[in-house]
């Protein structure tokens, strides 16, 4: 008796989330941005993660850490940094983010 085969493809994905850059999809499912941030503030954003201190801090110890001899983009380093943080680091970090940005938006307010 013959055994039918099972689909062992992956499920196809929306090819607009396929198009869509990896640090955006690292800040989406981190929850530091929501999904419809555009491209290019979605790419600020992970600007501003990556030159937070406690981010360098957890990036240079991944990199050090790992048996892998070269980490080919800064921003799998970052993923992988943000991976290990706990969920209240997370939320301190969104938080540190997002004061930052208020303040560099007031400095930009011209005085009347």
């Amino acid at each position: 008796m013959k055994h039918s085969r099972q689909n062992k493809r992956a499920p196809h994905t929306h090819p607009s989330a396929l198009s869509v850059p990896s640090y955006h999809r690292i800040l989406v499912k981190h929850g530091l941005i929501e999904e419809t941030l555009s491209i290019s503030e979605a790419y600020e954003m992970f600007l501003e993660v990556g030159a937070d201190p406690e981010v360098q801090k957890l990036r240079r110890k991944v990199v050090h850490g790992s048996k892998m001899k070269h980490v080919p983009a800064l921003h799998l380093a970052t993923a992988m940094a943000l991976q290990s943080m706990t969920k209240q680091e997370l939320e301190a970090l969104k938080l540190r983010i997002e004061g930052e940005a208020r303040m560099s938006a007031d400095r930009d307010v011209p005085l009347q």
